[in-house]
């Protein structure tokens, strides 16, 4: 059940809905979001009132503190030769964990490592992985703060020079101190289109969760070794419509996979801090990843139940 008083998608013409998912993915600035909404809203100031209801609360959706004493968390840079030479991201693992543990990559929408992504890295911590979630934002300055300022950053990103940084990230995390050697990744959105990135160039990947992201170049879909479930929204055209050829390639390719789309739910409805938020279909998806990095990264003494806090 939805939380009580909580804004939810259905609060808002499906219109609002349409330009909200063009603004958050650059194809309209702020001003043409706020002229597009303004017949739905009582001038500029509703039309600004309807963006503010629509955009990211992070400290009231935080599940994890960053101060909780079951983590050990804290931001570190790692080299990227091939890509913008140095990198940063943000790890976080269990405080007290027996053994060696399985390692989760987390990789962010297209407004960097924001307070959220944050909060699902400590999430997974909390479920016994060693969680990395890298910041392709950094050489440019880091997440500033501001998802508007976040999102026109991003653009300028070279991304031949980002995706070579969530390689070496990967790498990095596959041979990090206290890993069992097994990694797996999950991404949202832009994340989602990484996480199908690297499971073509990463044949040591055992798994990836790809959020409503868009697919692999198809050519490169025999590379896959890992398996994946593909989670996407119902009511997102623009994803969804590049489904069937990707689903094609996966089967031609004997790639291990399933899709996950739950019914009624937007782009970007795992993301608890806006009103797109689905919580009956998140919690579902996150069962559901959760369930493919046990089976694909845990050795069978983890899956007894010997790793963990």
């Amino acid at each position: 059940m939805p939380e009580p008083n909580r804004t939810t998608s259905a609060d808002f013409d499906p219109e609002v809905m349409r330009l909200f998912d063009q603004y958050v993915h650059g194809a309209l600035d702020r001003r043409g979001f706020l002229s597009g909404v303004a017949r739905f809203a009582a001038g500029a100031g509703g039309a600004a009132a309807l963006l503010a209801a629509l955009s990211p609360r992070f400290a009231q959706a935080r599940k994890v503190d960053p101060t909780d004493a079951r983590l050990q968390v804290r931001y570190l840079e790692f080299d990227s030769p091939n890509g913008y030479g140095r990198a940063r991201g943000y790890l976080a693992r269990p405080a007290a964990a027996k053994g060696a543990l399985p390692a989760v990559l987390v990789v962010h929408e297209n407004r960097g490592l924001n307070p959220h992504i944050e909060d699902v890295t400590r999430r997974l911590a909390l479920e016994g992985y060693i969680a990395f979630a890298p910041d392709a934002l950094f050489p440019l300055g880091g997440y500033p703060g501001d998802e508007d300022a976040a999102r026109d950053v991003f653009k300028k990103l070279d991304q031949e020079k980002t995706r070579e940084d969530f390689i070496a990230a990967s790498n990095w995390l596959m041979h990090v101190d206290g890993g069992n050697g097994r990694l797996g990744v999950v991404g949202f959105c832009y994340g989602g289109a990484i996480a199908n990135f690297l499971a073509t160039r990463l044949p040591t990947l055992a798994a990836a969760a790809p959020f409503y992201g868009r697919p692999a170049p198809l050519e490169d879909v025999p590379n896959i070794t890992a398996e994946l479930l593909v989670v996407l929204a119902a009511d997102d055209e623009r994803i969804n419509a590049l489904w069937p050829a990707y689903e094609d390639a996966l089967q031609k390719a004997g790639v291990r996979h399933a899709l996950f789309k739950p019914a009624g739910t937007q782009h970007g409805f795992n993301n608890d801090t806006t009103p797109r938020y689905d919580e009956a279909a998140a919690a579902e998806a996150w069962r559901r990843v959760l369930a493919l990095f046990e089976r694909t990264l845990a050795t069978p003494a983890e899956r007894a139940g010997t790793r963990g806090s």
